[in-house]
């Protein structure tokens, strides 16, 4: 039996190791706060006290931590992962990191004797409730061949170039998800402040070319003023300053991103969005042009 280590049971890896769980893998999970590692217990999971615990029966090593600092303090840190890797070993990193920092692991991990492949996901908690994640993998292609029966619970998986390509593939996801959010909130108040039913109209234009899981479930959100987080903005703004960065570095180009990325800055900073759900853009565009998409209270967290 494959035996699959779960570093990072938050949001996003809490379902994904359900799933895994579900699917027969003997799991062991490590989370920074215990609590949420030992939810898992009642779904037949091991909980570890360090990372390095966690890895040290590990076939596959399974990281899901908010940022790049995050992941490199639990590989490579006191107690990491790395520590207890055993040889032939595979560093699956699904977690949302800059590219630059992913070949770098991979090059640490494959000093070490370990395998490494980035594959970050798109589709939310819910998708990773479901098993249906869009999974965009990064590395060698017999590992990621070999990585197959544990892709399968959790999403559809695809291989999208070397260490770092997966990283790549989630920045141009997030810049399409972050310039649509904004074009939706923009064409949403265009309707409402003309007269149109917001509502309406969004369902006037589903099925045309304008159709997008944004305009389904964020313009749903926008509609019925539920800014509860699915994907926190201050997420959006992280994966939207990575994308940036990298656009840099190679020398691309990204205006569209650059505008969204002032508009989610100003939501975070000036209106203490950092929480709300990305959709929530539809906030900062309000308060700019004076005009509401629809009545109503704001459903917020906290």
């Amino acid at each position: 039996m494959t035996r699959i280590a779960v570093l990072g049971t938050g949001l996003m890896g809490a379902p994904m190791a359900r799933r895994l769980l579900g699917a027969g893998f003997a799991v062991t999970a490590w989370n920074r706060t215990r609590a949420k590692a030992e939810a898992l217990i009642e779904a037949g999971a091991t909980v570890a006290d360090a990372p390095r615990d966690a890895a040290r029966e590990a076939d596959v090593v399974l990281t899901m931590l908010e940022n790049g600092e995050a992941v490199g303090a639990v590989l490579f840190g006191p107690d990491g992962a790395a520590e207890g890797l055993r040889p032939g070993a595979v560093v699956l990193d699904m977690s949302s990191i800059p590219p630059a920092a992913a070949r770098e692991h991979a090059l640490r991990l494959q000093a070490l004797g370990a395998a490494h492949v980035d594959a970050p996901v798109s589709g939310g908690t819910r998708g990773a409730a479901a098993g249906t994640l869009a999974i965009m993998a990064g590395g060698a292609e017999e590992t990621i061949a070999g990585l197959a029966p544990v892709f399968a619970p959790l999403g559809r998986a695809l291989r999208v170039g070397p260490s770092g390509s997966g990283q790549l593939a989630k920045l141009a996801n997030q810049v399409i998800v972050g310039v649509t959010i904004g074009a939706v909130s923009e064409a949403l108040l265009l309707a409402a402040a003309g007269g149109a039913d917001p509502a309406a109209v969004r369902e006037a234009i589903r099925g045309g070319f304008a159709e997008s899981r944004v305009l389904a479930e964020h313009g749903l959100r926008m509609v019925e003023r539920d800014f509860l987080p699915g994907a926190p903005s201050r997420v959006q703004l992280k994966d939207l300053d990575t994308a940036l960065a990298a656009a840099a570095e190679s020398g691309a180009a990204l205006p569209l991103s650059e505008n969204v990325r002032a508009r989610y800055a100003e939501l975070i900073g000036a209106m203490g969005g950092a929480e709300y759900d990305h959709s929530a853009l539809l906030l900062e565009l309000e308060a700019r042009t004076g005009k509401r998409l629809a009545p109503g209270p704001d459903r917020l967290p906290g």
